[in-house]
């Protein structure tokens, strides 16, 4: 896997604006991305699953610049739904985030419930790589197509076992953008791991804010622009062990 470096990118330069899809953009990390690229100039179709999110208070400050979808990410026929209502249009960049954990992180998978792991694997792959396959035709020829990954789903690193269901969904979501990248090798994609976030699945005791990771991601994710293949990459741009 190709490492890429983190680059420091203005938010003002033309040449650097474009169109971002982002599904899972209610809250979190997915509405920060949003803002992120608001800011920079982008033009961002962000997808929720609720009325009155953060993402919808970001397009009433930002009309025309961002829109809103509906979209709950489990439901196969919402998603093909919506990639009729794109179709036609290209994006630079489509990302596919939201995701959940387990209520109870330390559950092993003994303890886990049959329903909660269904659930977990249904969010954090099934919908997710379903998501993948509808959507990421609408990238452009040299558009980049992006999944919120974590570093949790790293065999390599996994010398703890802790989160052990959580880490399982991640790790099988790698494997199974790795599958998609076999067959779609031509595009640059991307497996984002974001690093310990202070969000509402990060929880408080994270050690990074929001307004610092962001910003890193966003460079990350640009930085991958006709770049063919697939890489794990966190937000310095540097490479995950699989």
């Amino acid at each position: 896997m190709a490492v890429a470096k983190g680059l420091s990118l203005s938010s003002t330069s033309p040449d650097l604006r474009g169109s971002i899809l982002i599904v899972g953009a209610s809250r979190g990390l997915g509405q920060a991305m949003a803002a992120e690229f608001a800011a920079r100039g982008w033009s961002v179709v962000g997808t929720v699953r609720a009325a009155a999110t953060p993402l919808h208070a970001l397009a009433a400050e930002r009309p025309g610049s961002v829109e809103v979808e509906t979209l709950d990410m489990t439901d196969p026929d919402q998603i093909q739904a919506l990639s009729e209502r794109l179709a036609g249009r290209r994006f630079d960049i489509v990302f596919v985030g939201g995701g959940i954990a387990n209520r109870r992180p330390a559950d092993t998978m003994a303890q886990v419930s049959t329903d909660e792991f269904v659930q977990l694997m249904l969010t954090n792959v099934l919908g997710v790589m379903r998501a993948v396959e509808a959507l990421g035709p609408l990238a452009g020829p040299d558009g980049v197509i992006g999944v919120m990954s974590s570093g949790q789903g790293s065999l390599a690193n996994n010398t703890n076992g802790a989160n052990d269901v959580y880490r399982a969904s991640k790790a099988a979501l790698n494997q199974a953008m790795a599958s998609y990248a076999g067959r779609h090798g031509q595009a640059a994609m991307v497996l984002m791991a974001p690093g310990w976030i202070r969000t509402e699945l990060g929880g408080p005791g994270a050690p990074f804010g929001v307004e610092e990771a962001m910003p890193q991601i966003v460079d990350v994710l640009l930085a991958q622009r006709g770049r063919p293949g697939l890489r794990f990459l966190d937000r310095f741009g540097q490479t995950v062990p699989w």
